[in-house]
C-alpha cells in the first residue's frame, strides 16, 4: 500500500516538525487543526467563531490536499478548550459536512498548544476517487 504524506503550500506545521497528515491507500489521517494563518499564527485571539472557521478552512484545505474534501470525511475528533461552544460546533458540523454525517468525538481539554487556541480538528477521511458520491 502507498504511503503519501500530505504537504499544503505554505505549510504552517512545518516548524513543528509534523506532517499535515498522511495518504494512505484511499484512506486520509490528517493533523489536527488549529486556528492558524499561513505564518503559524493563531487567529481570532478569544473569539471562537473566527477560530472554528480558520481550523474548518485548515481541515478542507489539507484535505484537499490529500486528494479528498470535507464532505469525505468519515471520522472527526474535536478538542475544544471550553465544552460551552457545543452547541456552536453542532451547528459548525451541520454547516461543513453533510449527510451521512461523520462519526464525531468531542473532547473538552484544560488547552492546546497555545494558550489563545480553542479548538483543533482532526480527522479521517476518504479520498475522491474511492468514492461513489451518486
Amino acid at each position: 500500500m502507498k504511503l503519501q504524506r500530505i504537504v499544503t503550500s505554505p505549510d504552517p506545521y512545518e516548524p513543528f516538525h509534523l506532517a499535515q497528515g498522511y495518504r494512505v491507500g484511499d484512506l486520509l489521517i490528517i493533523s489536527g487543526q488549529a486556528a492558524i494563518d499561513d505564518d503559524g499564527r493563531i487567529v481570532g485571539a478569544g473569539d471562537f467563531d473566527r477560530q472554528a472557521e480558520q481550523a474548518f478552512g485548515n481541515l478542507d484545505r489539507a484535505l484537499r490536499a490529500g486528494g479528498s474534501s470535507l464532505r469525505n470525511v468519515v471520522k472527526v475528533t474535536i478538542f475544544l478548550t471550553d465544552m460551552s461552544h457545543f452547541d456552536k460546533v453542532v451547528a459548525l458540523r451541520a454547516k461543513h459536512f453533510s449527510p451521512p454525517y461523520p462519526a464525531d468525538t468531542i473532547v473538552e481539554v484544560s488547552a492546546l498548544y497555545t494558550a489563545e487556541a480553542m479548538i483543533e480538528i482532526e480527522a479521517i477521511a476518504v479520498a475522491d476517487d474511492a468514492v461513489d458520491h451518486g
